[in-house]
């Protein structure tokens, strides 16, 4: 597989404070993929939540994590292609946000190959997303994980299959790209 013009790998929130030992293993898939898309100048775009005091998620989950750095930050592993990179930052799930619609419309973008974290709320709200907007989601599976671990993966998993179609699921070897390169 080679990424064409019309096709952007979007990167989901890969920031410190969604990786943990269940999602950590990931990040090393998304390098690569990153790498991989860069070295053909194909578009990768890469997504920051940032939550804020009153946001549904403080006022109705009590969660006040990602408000500030270093846990809103991009991982470190990623930080040699975020000057490169188009980066979009968000205070919901999905990436089709007015900005991120805007991006997708100046770009030309028509596939959206989507890897990230967390499987159940941010990348899967943004296949269902790319869906909704007439974009092409085609979702990485093993360029994507949760931190809160593999059964919350699992679902995310499960319910893109029922939202977008199982033909729009596949894996880094199914593309026919590389193995992760060592960091």
């Amino acid at each position: 597989m080679r990424p064409g013009f019309s096709d952007v790998l979007v990167v989901v929130d890969a920031q410190n404070g969604f990786v943990s030992s269940a999602s950590a293993h990931v990040i090393p898939v998304v390098v690569n993929l990153v790498r991989q898309w860069h070295s053909v100048g194909a578009p990768v775009l890469m997504t920051r939540y940032i939550n804020y005091e009153g946001s549904p998620y403080t006022r109705l989950l009590q969660w006040s994590k990602m408000q500030s750095v270093p846990e809103i930050d991009i991982v470190p592993e990623l930080q040699p292609y975020v000057a490169d990179s188009h980066v979009l930052d968000k205070r919901i799930y999905t990436t089709f946000t007015a900005e991120g619609k805007s991006l997708f419309a100046k770009h030309g973008w028509r596939t959206a190959y989507i890897v990230g974290l967390d499987t159940e709320s941010c990348v899967a709200q943004t296949a269902v997303g790319a869906f909704e907007n007439n974009i092409r989601p085609v979702v990485i599976e093993d360029g994507c994980a949760s931190h809160a671990g593999a059964q919350a993966h699992d679902a995310g998993m499960f319910v893109m299959r029922r939202n977008i179609g199982s033909a729009q699921m596949t894996t880094s070897t199914e593309l026919g790209l590389n193995a992760p390169m060592a960091l």
